[in-house]
């Protein structure tokens, strides 16, 4: 039985050595791409692993003359989040921040799809690098830009969408300052922004599918719609779960930035989102451990989401992992 035990030792010794053998071999194959990686894996520890180790100021009364560390701890923990929560504002920005993102992921995702099997479909060259080039350029455009073109056309006053309304005998309409108009105004120029540079990942998933099949098709006598529907869309199948599931994740992030530029007093019943709140409640009076605190809670929801949406994406053969 010793015999026995000691020879099973020995060959989980050699096993796990072979195993590091191997694998050092093939790290020294590949070790051209590993130094490539070596800056991407630089920044995420940097930028993304290394800052986790704030989300200690959630917990604590920081003092940014003390630290993060010798700063006290909240009385009771939770005392920001529940700050946060019994805010007179709490509904309202919870309300405004899942409504506008559901608006966003509900109209935003179909546009680059759609863009995507357009130009795959067209067959003039000039044309369809044309089109690419002019529909995602927007997406470098920053919203400081976005919104000034949004007031040379929707202005109250001198825009040239009012002015072809006044003309045509109606009274001018506030679309930038009105409630009824912002979220419309909000969600159409970010799928105007970002649709073009989104079809760019929907083609590559296009081009993976193998041409063959849409040979048999046209053998068998389907036509270009059918060929869509039954090969080119199934065959991007993956990458709209993919896609889904990440902007799922972000749900929380209704878009600081386009909202914060275009925002105004006028419309913070429907504009006005977590973000933005934390930013004039948060780091406009310092107050870093609620702004913290905050983000923390929206991880929290966020990962939650990403995991529900990969457990039922599994069900029809999707997912991330």
């Amino acid at each position: 039985m010793k015999n026995a035990a000691a020879a099973g030792h020995l060959a989980n010794i050699t096993a796990g050595g072979a195993r590091k053998n191997g694998l050092l071999q093939r790290m020294w194959r590949y070790k051209e791409l590993l130094l490539m990686l070596l800056p991407g894996l630089a920044w995420f520890v940097v930028y993304k692993y290394f800052p986790i180790y704030g989300a200690l100021i959630a917990f604590k009364d920081y003092d940014i003359l003390k630290g993060i560390t010798n700063s006290p701890w909240a009385n009771p923990w939770y005392k920001h989040i529940k700050f946060f929560i019994d805010s007179p504002y709490f509904s309202q920005l919870i309300g405004n921040t899942l409504l506008i993102s559901v608006y966003r992921l509900a109209f935003g995702m179909l546009p680059p799809i759609v863009l995507a099997i357009l130009f795959n479909e067209c067959r003039v060259g000039w044309l369809k690098r044309f089109s690419q080039t002019v529909t995602y350029m927007p997406h470098f455009l920053s919203w400081v830009i976005v919104y000034g073109i949004l007031v040379a056309l929707l202005s109250q006053s001198t825009g040239l969408v009012n002015r072809w309304i006044v003309d045509s005998g109606h009274s001018s309409v506030p679309f930038l300052s009105s409630n009824d108009w912002f979220r419309t105004i909000l969600i159409s120029s970010d799928i105007w922004q970002g649709a073009g540079w989104g079809a760019i990942i929907y083609l590559a998933g296009i081009a993976a599918i193998d041409p063959t099949l849409y040979e048999a098709a046209r053998v068998d006598g389907a036509g270009r719609f059918r060929q869509i529907w039954h090969i080119t869309l199934p065959g991007i199948r993956s990458v709209i779960v993919l896609l889904f599931i990440l902007r799922l994740g972000h749900i929380m992030d209704a878009g600081f930035d386009q909202i914060f530029v275009m925002y105004n007093i006028n419309v913070y019943q429907v504009a006005d989102i977590i973000d933005t709140w934390v930013y004039r409640s948060g780091l406009e009076q310092l107050n870093f451990s609620l702004s913290s605190a905050v983000g923390l809670f929206k991880s929290f929801i966020g990962l939650a989401l990403v995991l529900v949406a990969n457990r039922l994406a599994k069900r029809w053969g999707g997912g991330i992992w």
